[in-house]
């Protein structure tokens, strides 16, 4: 019923000794099929309705300028992976990238942070299930996101060209419902538009204050956790149809439509809500029904948890794919990676690995959620850093002489986006900094103790041969 990765012993990769080409995942989606997952993976109504409400606390009318920024941020980044995914087009996305062109260490330390990423944000996304199917039924926001999860492994252990279909429909259903909201928020306008750029908070007692800089960038690690799920591309590299070209389109638009659904409803929320107390509390559902009726507030809700749904979906997908990468590469102990490498006959997933992603998924559900937030914007700032430190190398040696897409503007976009990202980790809260220290400590420790002494049978990081600018990328 199932087939597993055999041990290597051939070589493909300038890391490794030689050992066996790997096995490929099955190339079986192209432009469409990339974009609809990608989409659905960066979800950006979920994003809108879920992590959005949360910042105006905080940023109050700043919140659409500080996510612009992030987005001008995140340009410089999907450079960086266009570049990077189409020249190590592999499903185990920003390690594979790292590891091949800077070192097996560096490569180690980003998929530890990638694996706070994919482990963290479905449950972060799911939570707001249970709010948004309030107008239908009660349930408790945890076992509400607990019982997505479990549904959205189900549908990962499917075949991926049968999910693309399903996501996108899924994604519509979600670009409506912020289409909606756009529309009654800047049809009920009730402040200058100025703030937007001038940007305040409420201090109480009806008196506004002005939303520092500081502040601003402080929240810029939300801000780019909202916008990240761009790079679900570069996961998807070895199952995209010539990567070359249909990685970089797919990294770039969807960026530039993920920022468009969440930023223009973002504006029309700060420019629509009634007062600022109404805007801070971040109580979406409250405002659409504000804005309409119940009936319009309760279709927005329910397609709002539509995307949820297909968000955790697709989320489970890309994630799998990084548990099957690392086992393909022998990061774990023999019987872990013949799991985590075991792959369905009959649809092609690696089924084992996508259990592994959904099941605890579900369990950190039970977490508090603004813990799960705090450690994700920080692994995300600091995997971006590591990332565009890759990117300065991506044209050295025989790099430089292969097929793949090229950024504008290098060096200086990754030196840029180093020297910015680094500042935006030193404005992060204490708890989150050490939260994701301790992680990658951890994960350190079982480099030095594990991996390192074993180079030559563990952490063998591969692109399958074919994908190295040898055929058709």
């Amino acid at each position: 019923m199932t087939d597993t990765l055999h041990p290597p012993t051939a070589p493909h990769s300038p890391l490794a000794p030689p050992i066996e080409a790997p096995k490929s995942l099955k190339r079986s989606i192209g432009v469409v099929g990339g974009t609809l997952l990608t989409l659905s993976c960066l979800t950006p109504a979920s994003s809108l309705f879920v992590i959005v409400p949360p910042l105006f606390a905080d940023l109050g009318t700043g919140t659409a300028l500080t996510i612009v920024v992030a987005a001008l941020l995140c340009i410089a980044v999907a450079f960086c992976y266009s570049e990077l995914g189409t020249l190590i087009p592999s499903a185990g996305g920003e390690y594979a990238m790292v590891g091949t062109l800077i070192g097996r260490l560096a490569g180690w330390i980003v998929f530890v942070l990638s694996l706070i990423v994919v482990m963290i944000v479905p449950p972060i996304i799911t939570l707001g299930t249970g709010e948004y199917l309030a107008p239908i039924m009660q349930i408790d926001p945890k076992i509400a996101g607990a019982a997505v999860m479990l549904l959205a492994t189900v549908m990962g252990l499917l075949d991926l060209r049968a999910n693309a279909w399903i996501t996108g429909i899924f994604l519509v259903l979600e670009v409506v419902a912020a289409a909606v909201v756009a529309i009654l928020g800047f049809s009920h306008t009730s402040r200058s538009a100025s703030v937007l750029i001038h940007p305040v908070t409420e201090a109480g007692h009806g008196v506004s204050t002005a939303v520092t800089a500081g502040t601003i960038i402080a929240g810029l690690a939300i801000a780019l956790f909202v916008l990240q799920g761009f790079s679900t591309a570069v996961y998807l590299s070895e199952e995209m149809e010539n990567p070359r070209r249909t990685v970089s389109r797919t990294v770039l638009w969807t960026l530039g439509i993920g920022a468009v659904v969440v930023i223009v409803p973002t504006i029309a929320i700060t420019l629509g809500a009634p007062d600022m107390n109404s805007l801070m509390a971040g109580d979406l559902s409250a405002l659409v029904q504000g804005w309409s009726n119940s009936a319009v507030g309760t279709f927005i809700s329910l397609c709002i948890a539509l995307a949820i749904i297909n968000a955790g979906i697709v989320m489970v997908i890309q994630n799998s794919r990084v548990l099957y990468a690392s086992a393909r590469d022998r990061a774990w102990p023999a019987p872990v990676n013949r799991a985590f490498g075991t792959l369905s006959k009959r649809f092609g997933a690696p089924w084992i690995a996508t259990l592994a992603v959904g099941v605890p998924g579900a369990v950190l559900c039970f977490v508090p959620v603004e813990t799960l937030s705090g450690v994700t914007g920080a692994a995300v700032a600091a995997m971006y850093v590591v990332v565009a430190l890759a990117a300065l190398g991506s044209r050295r040696g025989g790099h430089r002489e292969r097929a793949a897409w090229r950024m504008p503007l290098w060096p200086a976009v990754p030196l840029l986006l180093v020297v910015v990202l680094a500042y935006v980790l030193t404005q992060q809260t204490a708890r989150d900094l050490v939260i994701t220290g301790v992680i990658v400590a951890a994960s350190l420790a079982y480099w030095l103790f594990y991996l390192r002494p074993r180079q030559s049978t563990r952490w063998v990081i591969s692109v399958p041969e074919e994908e190295m600018g040898l055929e058709n990328v």
